[in-house]
Parts: C-alpha cells; sequence; structure tokens
C-alpha cells in the first residue's frame, strides 16, 4: 500500500467535495490537506484543513505543505462573480496555476485538474479560452504526471441553484444516446463519477500529460484499484 499526501483544490464544490470523500476512504492516502477560503464541516483522521488566501503567494505557499498528488477542482461562475471577468480569472486560472508552481517547488509529482470538453486558448468563448490557457500554463510546469479531465455538463446535486445549467443537464439527458461515436466526449457525466476517475487516474503509473474525456473517465471510475 502506498502512503500518499493528497492536496485537494476545490474541495467546498460539487466535483472537488466527492474528490474529498474518494480520498478519505482511499487506504492508499494517508493524508488528505484541503486548501480552502473557508471551513467546511468535514472531521476525519486523515483530514487536514488549511484556510487560505489564495491572493497571499506566502500564505498559499506555506499552507500547502509538503506531499505528491494535488487535485484541482476550481472553478467558478459568472454569477457568482457577478460578471466581473478578472476575478473569474484568477479563481480558474490563478488558483490552479499557483498550486502547480507551488507543488513543482515542494516536489509534488501529480497534477489532476478539472477543465472542460471544447477548452482552447484561442476560442471566442470566454468559459473555453479561460479553461485552454490554464491548460496551457499546467503543461509548461513539469511534474512527472498531468491528468486533464474534460468533462462536458456535470451532473450531481449543488449547494447552489444554477437554473440554466439544470436546463442543459436536462436536455442532455434527454438527447444523450444521439451523442455516439466522436459526439460521445459531450455527454453529461455524474460529478461522482469523475471523482472517482481522478483518484482511480492517481494512483496509476502514466507520466506525461493526459486527457480524459467521458468514455475514458467512465472507464477509469469503473475501475476496482
Amino acid at each position: 500500500m502506498n502512503e500518499l499526501t493528497a492536496v485537494v483544490l476545490g474541495a467546498t464544490g460539487l466535483t472537488g467535495n466527492l474528490v474529498l470523500e474518494e480520498l478519505l476512504k482511499d487506504e492508499n492516502f494517508v493524508t488528505v490537506r484541503v486548501l480552502t477560503r473557508r471551513k467546511i464541516n468535514r472531521s476525519h483522521p486523515k483530514l487536514q484543513q488549511e484556510i487560505v488566501n489564495f491572493n497571499d503567494m506566502d500564505d498559499y505557499t506555506q499552507k500547502f505543505g509538503e506531499g505528491d498528488v494535488i487535485f484541482s477542482c476550481v472553478g467558478t461562475t459568472q454569477k457568482k462573480v457577478k460578471g466581473n471577468k478578472t476575478l473569474y480569472e484568477d479563481i480558474d486560472f490563478g488558483i490552479p496555476v499557483n498550486a502547480a508552481k507551488i507543488g513543482i517547488s515542494k516536489n509534488y509529482k501529480k497534477f489532476l485538474v478539472v477543465s472542460a470538453i471544447g477548452a482552447n486558448e484561442n476560442a471566442s468563448n470566454f468559459y473555453l479560452k479561460l479553461k485552454g490557457k490554464t491548460e496551457k500554463a499546467l503543461k509548461e510546469i513539469p511534474f512527472v504526471s498531468l491528468s486533464i479531465f474534460q468533462p462536458s455538463l456535470i451532473n450531481g446535486k449543488r449547494n447552489e441553484n444554477r437554473t440554466g445549467e439544470a436546463i442543459a443537464q436536462t436536455v442532455m439527458d434527454l438527447l444523450s444516446f444521439l451523442l455516439l461515436g466522436p459526439l460521445e466526449k459531450y455527454r453529461s457525466i455524474g460529478a461522482n463519477n469523475i471523482a472517482r476517475a481522478m483518484v482511480n487516474e492517481s494512483k496509476q503509473k502514466k507520466t506525461g500529460v493526459n486527457y480524459y474525456r467521458y468514455n475514458e473517465m467512465m472507464d477509469l471510475a469503473r475501475l476496482s484499484l
């Protein structure tokens, strides 16, 4: 059994919280450190909580600590940032990219990140362009393994109400049987499956940059490791 230490970013969100739960159940991980702006209502012998000012690199670096694997599930919405694109970029780009820079300086070996299908730094869509920009920056940091997860719509029960997303999920679920072959990557996927896929992937021995879309994530989620 490995004795790994993981850092989780975005543990207050849907996917990040499920990644946290998977890690706490996994015997390969002996320490799970979550970096958040506010304390989460969860206790466990393996869990370490650090309240971080992500805009303060000294604080961010100090609270990061030593470890092996970084899970980045950070993501915001236009509604949360009230249309402030600079703040949006500070969160979706700044937090994971700074985490990667800190992590590599502390000899972390693996970085796993939730991005989005269609991410492209040259996209006209702000969200997809930002995700593409983030992916590009992460690929320039020399981890032994960088795993990029590119879901389409993410299903699951959220703490906040996202009416438009809920409608889109319903439509996608109804049309999913039409998304075959190269279109399968656009199928919606449960956050629980993304979480299981990420934790299972973190225990693989792959190196370099690897992408995971719908089919690859579902295959990983089904593994028993």
